[in-house]
Formats: C-alpha cells, structure tokens, sequence
C-alpha cells in the first residue's frame, strides 16, 4: 500500500520558456516537505499541477491516494489549501466567510475557526478588501486548518507575516503532523523557517528537482571545507558539490566522505545548501 500523502512520477509541463520535466516526489504521510527554490524555480507551476490547476502534459499525481485529474474531488474535503494570493471576494468578512465554508466543507468546524482567528488576531469586523497581506495569509490559513484536513499545500503561507507570528504558525504546523495521518507541503522563500520545522527538504532550481531527501539525512551528508586555490586544485572534482569564493579563499561544499583527512569541516543548514547547489547548477 502506498503511504504517501503525495507521489509524483515523471510530470512534464512546458511553456514557452520554462519547463518541469521528469519531476518524480514523494511526501510521505505524517511529515513536513519543504519546497525549496528560487523565485522562477516553479513551484508555485508544481503546486498548481498538484491541484490540477493547470494541466500536466505527462506523467502522474496521486493525492492521499487518488489521482489528481480523475479523483480529486473526492478528497477535497481532506486537502486544505493556501495560495500566494488567498482567493476570497473583497467585500466579505470573517463571519460571512465561516457560513459561507460551511456549504463547501463537509467538515467544516466553526468553533476552530473561530479559535484560530483568534490565536492569529485576525480581525472579525473587518472586509478581507481591508486586510495586509499578512492578514490575508493568516486568514488563508484558517480556512485550510478548519475542516480537519489530511494534507496542507502551502504555497509561501508565511509571506508578509513578523518573526514572532510567523514562528506560531511554525508551531501550529508541527502540532498538526503530530497526527501520523496528516502531512503538510509548505514552499517558502525564508529557507530558516523550513530548516526548523521540515522532515524533507526538496530543492528546486529551473524546473527540476535538484535534490529531495530527509533534513536531518542531508545536514549529516554535507559539509564545507574552506580552502586556497591551491588545496582546491589537489580535491576530487567530481565530489564537489558546489563552491563559493569569499575573502578568506573557497568555502566548498562536499559529501563530508570525500573529504580528506585532516581538513576542517564545518557544518551546513538548509539554506547554505541550497545557495551552493544552485551557484554550481
């Protein structure tokens, strides 16, 4: 039996000018999946081929079991959603919204979403026309939480919200994969908030998938090595991931077992990896 909230087998989508091609992934139910890329990397175009937004040209998308063109209504239910920009009409507010959702959700809860206007100070008395754009996103993000989804697809849910806010919804997040059924794919630009809440991390960069695996499997794999011209000429090529020069000689990335004996290593976080892999791509 397949265990995964989301698997994705060799989509393509073109466009005149950008292309995901091969793309194949798995979230594996119960965890956190950061999407990790660029702005132009594609994927926002992922998770819109995800909900069958747009089209795919080939290939195939499961979601918590059913196939994304064929079967996703029947899960709609089960897959909260937030989108860069939250589709809501203008004139509504909160309490017009909540009746509103219960004639689309089956299991909508308006004491949760309630609560959770409330834990993230979203206004009651005024239209969402009124609201900022952090706002907008922590309203989004009510509605996803409050008809008891499986599956959260977050396409840069925490964008325009402070440090010490977007750090509660980080909590709220990891509170909910607590449950081994329910998983989240979050993409975001602020690679540190992925660093402290993510199980996987997938990196994007032109449409294709650089590197997919477990977090805490990646950091342990890399390291970085800061080194002259000279140390660098003496290293294996083809064991090095990526290299970035700096004022006090090459910092490069490599699997921390191709490093030669001797050589101090420093640590990587996510956001370090992603910036080598994608000055080396």
């Amino acid at each position: 039996m397949n265990n995964n909230a989301i698997t994705i087998q060799e989509v393509a989508k073109s466009y005149k000018d950008f292309q995901i091609e091969n793309f194949s992934l798995e979230l594996p139910s119960g965890s956190i999946m950061g999407l990790i890329g660029e702005n132009g990397a594609g994927k926002t175009t992922l998770i819109k081929l995800i909900l069958n937004m747009i089209r795919k040209d080939s290939g195939t998308i499961t979601v918590l079991g059913k196939d994304n063109e064929k079967e996703l209504t029947a899960v709609k239910d089960d897959i909260g959603v937030v989108l860069d920009e939250p589709c809501i009409p203008e004139y509504l507010k909160t309490k017009e919204i909540n009746k509103i959702m219960k004639n689309i959700f089956a299991n909508w809860n308006e004491n949760t979403f309630f609560d959770y206007l409330k834990k993230l100070k979203v206004p009651e008395n005024k239209t969402f026309k009124e609201f900022s754009k952090g706002m907008k996103m922590k309203l989004g993000l009510t509605i996803a939480l409050s008809h008891d989804p499986k599956l959260l697809i977050l396409d840069e849910a925490t964008n325009g919200l402070d440090p010490v806010m977007r750090d509660e919804v980080n909590d709220i997040f990891m509170e909910f994969t607590r449950n081994a059924d329910r998983s989240i794919l979050v993409s975001s630009h602020i690679v540190s908030d992925l660093d402290k809440i993510c199980d996987y991390i997938a990196f994007m960069h032109e449409g294709k998938l650089l590197l997919c695996d477990e977090k805490d499997l990646l950091l342990e794999k890399y390291g970085v090595i800061n080194c002259t011209k000279e140390e660098l000429q003496k290293l294996d090529t083809s064991a090095i991931v990526g290299k970035k020069k700096t004022p006090y000689g090459i910092n490069v990335l490599m699997e921390r077992r191709n490093i030669p004996q001797g050589l101090k290593i420093s640590a990587v976080d996510v956001e370090d990896l992603f910036v080598f892999m994608v000055k080396e791509n």
